[in-house]
């Protein structure tokens, strides 16, 4: 198999990951059977799936209510995922680095470096001043556990609702959604990563598509086409194709990432 070929040839390899990985572990933001589990009072209000609450405005109640849930379930799990846990084998022993537009924390929670992350949409594990007032950004655990001891399933509200420690004003987690967004916790991150990259790189990229190309699929394309002995390899169940200027380097894998790595 050529990618089986490719890892024992590679120098070291760039992870680069999107949504459909999450998705394929299961965490699905197009999942409408989990969403009215979680969310009934928002279900009933005609939601029906977590990625319709992205930029929604809402009652700062009702937005902690969603968002301490969310968040809880998505991002701050102790329990290993086997699809990130099978990706992690595969990687072994070689030099690696994660690239990945997913804000879940899955990687560092299933054995990889955190160093060794780079998030540049940040993480739910963190939250910001909506101001913002500052360039710090805090652990956004501390917040969560408060909003779900005054989580009420039946009201879809919590009446903790988080402010600024700086300036007492609204607060959201640390993840890219306009302008106000500080990127600064994760900029050495994409330093080191910089740093690292070299001529010898395999590029696996998994489950990145067409919504936000600019954050994964068309930098790893520019970094293939910069290093000549790079290679990609792109796995995605709708969007495989690759670019001819990298044909004989660039391996289309158009399948669940899940069935791959199985």
């Amino acid at each position: 198999m050529t990618l089986e070929r490719w890892l024992d040839e590679a120098d070291r390899v760039l992870i680069a990951a999107g949504a459909g990985l999450s998705a394929a572990a299961g965490y699905d933001y197009s999942d409408a059977e989990r969403f009215a589990e979680l969310f009934p009072v928002l279900h009933e209000k005609g939601l029906w799936a977590r990625y319709q609450l992205i930029g929604l405005p809402l009652p700062p109640r009702l937005l902690w209510g969603y968002w301490s849930v969310h968040v809880d379930d998505i991002r701050f799990g102790e329990e290993p995922n086997p699809v990130y846990t099978r990706l992690r084998d595969l990687v072994g022993t070689r030099d690696h680095f994660v690239l990945t537009s997913n804000v879940d924390g899955l990687f560092e929670r299933n054995g990889f470096d955190a160093e060794r992350v780079w998030t540049p949409q940040g993480d739910y594990g963190r939250y910001q001043c909506e101001t913002p007032c500052t360039r710090e950004t805090w652990p956004s655990r501390p917040i969560i556990e408060a909003a779900l001891a005054t989580y009420d399933a039946a009201t879809g509200e919590a009446t903790a609702v988080p402010s600024c420690p700086r300036c007492g004003g609204e607060v959201f987690l640390n993840v890219h959604k306009g302008p106000e967004y500080v990127p600064d916790h994760y900029l050495p991150a994409g330093q080191r990563l910089r740093d690292w990259l070299d001529d010898g790189v395999l590029v696996i990229e998994i489950g990145a598509g067409y919504s936000t190309p600019g954050v994964i699929r068309s930098p790893v394309e520019s970094v293939v086409r910069a290093l000549p002995g790079a290679r990609l390899v792109r796995i995605n169940t709708a969007h495989a194709e690759v670019p001819e200027d990298l044909a004989g380097r660039a391996l289309s894998v158009r399948a669940d990432v899940a069935e791959v790595l199985a």
